[in-house]
Formats: structure tokens, C-alpha cells, sequence
């Protein structure tokens, strides 16, 4: 049985902690929102689940502080039928990338690194890298080189840094400092700064630097600075067993049919935080993480960040590079950002930060609207960051505005 959990009306949601913006209770009104319109979102959702598309799909939408709708369609597993709840674990995967961004920036705010600091500075081990002047590729006159500058940084969370994972191992890390040495000794694959491509490494690289400019484990860090300030206590790298009933199942798209992905739990002591993917979370986390950033890096009456770090994170950084997923779009210090008005096709509005998951987890904040969107399912393939659930989703979130 489908599980039909939209809310709006002015309904308490049991469990949510008490927020000084009410994000414990549905208010379309206090958001200036249509309910006919949202209730649409609800339908054309299902549809996608009726479709065989998604096997369930949360979304939540908020808007001037005020919860506009949480809704979960379909099943947390479909063999069991386990419904989809409100409540439901994910895989965020990337969407562990701009809360990564986040733990670098306190540092910054705190004066204790520069985002133009080269990373050698604290990760001795990359002096001295070299440079492929061929990139991934051998044959003539593709000897290394030294880069013109070494990676700093910044290049790190704007994937401008050319650093490239490295090989795999039958053994794997045993710990963040292992694995980032191993990429150190990995010659670039272009000049920093000079073009955009996506690299996993480079965040697990920023996780390294706060453990050395912190001295606590990463994963540890985000829970002291970022999880506990904000109330996020369904968001971790390793679930505890209690909450294990509650993750959703991953699946794959073969030829039209849904069947399960093969994913292993990750358990302590076998596998790492990722800083560059690694978090379990909820709708309601999520909700919290990006009200703090719609509200300049403070939620609560608790500060995580300046307004001047969420500032920067959210501005586009990449200038003409061609980069992120979508098109329109520019990338700033975790997030992507809508650049121009290629990037307005599911009605962003220009300067809109959003962020996106491999497993279809995708989230965004509107400035000009007010509006925070998030929209979570599981699922390996299907369209990436511009899928059809994602693009209607945000399309729909947008129209159902009414002041």
C-alpha cells in the first residue's frame, strides 16, 4: 500500500524538535504557498512511483522559515513493502560534499587556515607533486612536470584542484591520512584552477585537513561543530543499529525493472567517514542543514557560520569553466550555483545553490524566492542531477508559490 504522508494544513509532525522557525509543523499559508498546487507535487510523485521510476520518493518544501509540505510516496523497500516514511535514512552521498565545505569554512571563520593556503602547507606530503601535461593519457612528451602553482585549498572544494584518486588497492585505507597520502603521490591531471572536474579525492583531502588542523577524526568534528549545533540526529556515517530498519534500499534501473543494488552497510572500523559521500540523513536534517544556510550560516539562535563564509560558498567561483551537472550552472565551495539564465529552466532563480546526490538525493535553496527544496529517493541510475523526478519536483516547488 502507498503510503500518502503529504501534510498541508497546519498539522504538528510528531518528533521534530521545537525550532525557533517553526519547521515542527505544516503552515502553507506562513510560506505563501498554493495547497492545491502542492498537493499536485504529492501526484505526480506517486506517478513516478506507479511508473516503476523510483521505488519512494521524500520531499519537503519550506519557505520563509515555515514548513510548506513533507510528503513520502511509495516504499522504503519494496520487497518487503515497507512503506516510505517521513523519517526514512538515505544515502546522501555528495550531499556530504557541501557539509564538508561547511566544517572547512568554521576553520576559516576561526582564522585558523586560508582558503589560498596551498594544502602542503598542512599535508606535507603533497610537496612537490607533479603535473601530467597530457592528463590521463601516455605518449610523447607527456613526462611530469611541476604545476605552475601547487593545489590550494580552495581548488580542493571547487574540483578545480586537477588531484586524481589513487589506484585501487585489494587493501583498502585504513584511515584518511592513508588515503590522502596515496593521492599525493598522484601526478596531476591539469594545471590547477584552470579547468572543472569532479574529484571525490579532493573532498576526502578537506576531511584530512580538519582532522590535522583540529587534531579530532573528521567525522567527529562535523558532529561537535555542524550535527549537534543544528539538532541533526538522524545524520551519520555509520547507523547505528538501532535506526538500521529505517534506510532505505538502493535500486538499479535494469531494462525498465527496479531491482535491488548490491550495496554492503558501512560498519566501523572497516570502511571511512567519506567526507566526499559518506552520510546517512533525512528529510528533516537536510531541512534544518539548509535553513541554516537560507538564514546567512545562524538557525536557532546558534551560529555555525559567518555570513560572510555562506556568502562565498554560495556565489559561483568558476567564472566561464564549464562545471556541475546542469545546465546554467557555476560552482561555488560545496555547492553548485545557477549562474545564468540557462540554469532558469525548472524557474531557479539566478543565484540559487543547489547540490545533488548519485543516488538521486538532490537539495536547494532559492534566495530570491525563500524557498529551501529537498527531494530524496535511491536509486543508481536515471538522469543524474537533471532527472525527471528532480526537475519536476523543483518546476512544481517553484509555481506553487502564490506571495
Amino acid at each position: 500500500m502507498i503510503i500518502r504522508a503529504l501534510l498541508f494544513l497546519s498539522v504538528s509532525l510528531p518528533g521534530f524538535t521545537a525550532s525557533s522557525v517553526p519547521l515542527n509543523h505544516v503552515d502553507v499559508k506562513a510560506a505563501g504557498m498554493n495547497p492545491a498546487r502542492i498537493a499536485d507535487i504529492h501526484q505526480r510523485m506517486q506517478d513516478f512511483v506507479d511508473r516503476g521510476k523510483a521505488a519512494g520518493i521524500v520531499t519537503v518544501l519550506a519557505r520563509h522559515g515555515h514548513l510548506a509540505s513533507l510528503d513520502a510516496v511509495g516504499y522504503q523497500d519494496l520487497e518487503s513493502k515497507a512503506p516510505m516514511r517521513t523519517d526514512t535514512l538515505f544515502r546522501i552521498k555528495s550531499l556530504t560534499k557541501p557539509v564538508t565545505c561547511i566544517g572547512i569554512m568554521t576553520l576559516v571563520d576561526e582564522g585558523r587556515l586560508s582558503l589560498i593556503d596551498p594544502v602542503e602547507k598542512y599535508l606535507p606530503e603533497f610537496k612537490g607533486q607533479k603535473l601530467n601535461p597530457c592528463g590521463d593519457r601516455a605518449g610523447y612528451a607527456c613526462g611530469l612536470v611541476a604545476p605552475h602553482r601547487p593545489v590550494n585549498i580552495e581548488d580542493l572544494m571547487k574540483h578545480t584542484s586537477g588531484l586524481r584518486a589513487p589506484e585501487s588497492s585489494d587493501s583498502p585505507a585504513a584511515s584518511l591520512a592513508e588515503l590522502v597520502a596515496k593521492a599525493a603521490r598522484m601526478p596531476l591531471l591539469f594545471e590547477p584552477g584552470t579547468r572543472w572536474d569532479y574529484s571525490n579525492i579532493g573532498y576526502d583531502t578537506l576531511g584530512r585537513i580538519i582532522e590535522v588542523v583540529t587534531g579530532k577524526l573528521y567525522d567527529q568534528y562535523l558532529y561537535d561543530t555542524i550535527f549537534e549545533p543544528l539538532g541533526m540526529q538522524d545524520t551519520f556515517f555509520y547507523v547505528p543499529q538501532e535506526k538500521r530498519a529505517r534506510v532505505a534500499s538502493v535500486y538499479t534501473d535494469v531494462n525498465g525493472t527496479l531491482k535491488k543494488a548490491d550495496i554492503r552497510e558501512p560498519l566501523r572500523g572497516r570502511d571511512l567517514p567519506s567526507p566526499a559521500g559518506g552520510l546517512f540523513s533525512t528529510a528533516h536534517d537536510l531541512l534544518r542543514l539548509n535553513e541554516m544556510m537560507r538564514d546567512h550560516g545562524a538557525l536557532d539562535g546558534k551560529r555555525v557560520l559567518s555570513a560572510a563564509a555562506v556568502e562565498l560558498m554560495t556565489t559561483s567561483l568558476t567564472g566561464d569553466l564549464k562545471a556541475g551537472w546542469a545546465p546554467g550552472m557555476g560552482h561555488g565551495l560545496g555547492w553548485e550555483v545557477v549562474r545564468n539564465s540557462e540554469g532558469m529552466y525548472r524557474y531557479n532563480s539566478i543565484g540559487t545553490f543547489a547540490k545533488g546526490g548519485a543516488y538521486r538525493t538532490h537539495e536547494w535553496v532559492d534566495p530570491s524566492k525563500d524557498l529551501v527544496g529537498i527531494i530524496l529517493m535511491q536509486r543508481t541510475n536515471g538522469g543524474g542531477d537533471v532527472a525527471d523526478e528532480i526537475n519536476a519536483f523543483m518546476a512544481m516547488a517553484a509555481a506553487a508559490i502564490e506571495q
